[in-house]
C-alpha cells in the first residue's frame, strides 16, 4: 500500500478516475442517449477541474507542502462537484409535487447566449428536469454515483496528501 501513495501515483490514479468518469458521461450522452440536464453538465466541471489539477500535479511531482498547493484547487473543484451533485440528489428525492418548475434547457440557454452566471443560477433555482431519473445502477442514480465519487476522490486526495 505504501507504493500506492508515493510519488506521482496518487495523481495519476485521480486523473485516470476523472477521465474515466468524464468518458462515461460522454458515453451515456452520445451512445446510451441520456440527455444531460443542467446539473449533470455542471457536475462534469468538478471532475474536469480535479482531473486537470491531478494531471499537472502528476507531471510536476510535488513533495512536502507542495502537494497541498495542488490540493487547494483540487478541493475547489471537488467542492463545486459536491454542491452540484448534492443539489441534484436532493431534487431527485423530492416528491413530485414539490419539484421546482423547469426552466429553459442548457442547450437552449447556450444557443441564445445566456451568460454562465445565468446558467448556473437557473440550474440551482429551477432545473425541475433534473429531478427525472433516467438511469440507475445497483439502485443508485447517476447523481448519487457522482456524489459518491466526489467523496471518495476527496478522501483519497486528503489521505495521499497527508501520508506522503
Amino acid at each position: 500500500m505504501q507504493t500506492l501513495i508515493q510519488g506521482r501515483t496518487p495523481y495519476i490514479l485521480i486523473f485516470v478516475a476523472c477521465a474515466g468518469l468524464l468518458a462515461f458521461a460522454l458515453y451515456a450522452e452520445h451512445v446510451m442517449g441520456l440527455e444531460p440536464c443542467p446539473l449533470c453538465m455542471l457536475q462534469r466541471f468538478g471532475f474536469l477541474i480535479m482531473g486537470l489539477v491531478a494531471m499537472v500535479a502528476a507531471i510536476h511531482g510535488p513533495r512536502s507542502w507542495g502537494r497541498w498547493v495542488y490540493a487547494v484547487p483540487y478541493l475547489g473543484g471537488a467542492g463545486w462537484g459536491l454542491a452540484t451533485a448534492g443539489r441534484h440528489v436532493w431534487l431527485q428525492s423530492l416528491p413530485e409535487d414539490q419539484v421546482p418548475d423547469c426552466g429553459p434547457g442548457l442547450f437552449f440557454m447556450r444557443e441564445f447566449e445566456f451568460g454562465w452566471g445565468e446558467i448556473v443560477r437557473e440550474a440551482f433555482t429551477g432545473a425541475g428536469e433534473c429531478a427525472e431519473v433516467s438511469w440507475t445502477f445497483l439502485g443508485l442514480t447517476i447523481p448519487m454515483w457522482t456524489l459518491l465519487w466526489y467523496v471518495g476522490l476527496i478522501v483519497f486526495m486528503l489521505w495521499a496528501s497527508r501520508i506522503r
